[in-house]
């Protein structure tokens, strides 16, 4: 039995490799950007396929590639020797194992796969948890937290929230806000108290009814705050024939055109 011999290396294509990526590397740690360190990563996985490929070419050209005069010739017989491991060839046992450079080659490349991996954690890491973002955004929590008043009104975008139409009439509108900050906005009066008679009652405990002033800029004003007119001459969205003022003058100034009477607002909580 034959054990055969290394098949024998490209040395100064060795070499020039060897050099490129310890000047490639040496240019990565000065460099010391995370970008520069994946690329070399990659050129190095991809120098190993490559090498491996052309070694394959190399075993399949020794071992197809005979010579027509050769003393023994086995048809369909090929002696192309195993990429990796052993294999047998006629009377020969044919090894093939990394010699040192090979094994240093494929430590380096253990090495740089644990610290892609290292440098990918690490990354995770500091998106989920960053004291610096977290402090920056504290002040803004609290902020988000403490505003729970209520919302503008945007005529023609915004729904009532139980009739579901589009809110057309901003002098009619009205609008809960809970607790939470969650808004709901309404067309009409009357969609509020009917929304309103449904919600749970822990909610309503803490929640704030607003309602849209008739006049001026149709700003939203607390319940306990408004002064309330009926008047069947009001074409409210839903019918609800009830306009609410933040004053009395801006009341009996409207009630000149509108003809009616102060009315109150009872919601059962």
């Amino acid at each position: 039995m034959t054990i055969l011999k290394p098949l024998g290396s490209s040395l100064p294509a060795a070499v020039l490799g060897i050099g490129f990526f310890i000047g490639f590397f040496l240019l990565v740690a000065l460099l010391n950007k995370k970008k520069w360190f994946y690329t070399a990563f990659f050129l190095f996985v991809a120098f190993g396929v490559i090498a491996m490929v052309d070694f394959w070419r190399w075993e399949y050209n020794y071992g197809h590639d005979l010579n027509p005069t050769a003393a023994i010739i086995v048809p369909g017989m090929a002696y192309q020797p195993p990429l990796i491991g052993y294999k047998q060839l006629l009377n020969f046992a044919a090894y093939s194992i990394p010699d040192m450079g090979g094994w240093i080659f494929i430590g380096c490349g253990a090495l740089l796969l644990l610290c892609v991996f290292f440098e990918w954690r690490n990354g995770i890491k500091s998106k989920k948890r960053n004291p610096a973002a977290a402090l920056l955004l504290l002040p803004l929590f609290f902020l988000s937290s403490c505003t729970t008043g209520p919302e503008p009104i945007k005529t023609g975008a915004d729904n009532c929230a139980f009739c579901k139409m589009t809110i057309s009439d901003p002098r009619f509108g009205a609008e809960i806000v809970t607790h939470t900050g969650k808004t709901f906005k309404f067309d009409d009066i009357h969609c509020m108290v009917s929304y309103y008679d449904a919600m749970d009652k822990s909610i309503k405990k803490t929640s704030t009814v607003y309602l849209t002033d008739f006049c001026g800029n149709n700003s939203l004003i607390q319940t306990d705050k408004c002064i309330l007119l009926l008047s069947k001459d009001f074409k409210c969205p839903m019918d609800g024939h009830i306009a609410a003022f933040s004053n009395e003058d801006s009341m009996e100034r409207i009630r000149q055109t509108y003809p009616g009477e102060k009315t109150e607002l009872t919601l059962n909580r």
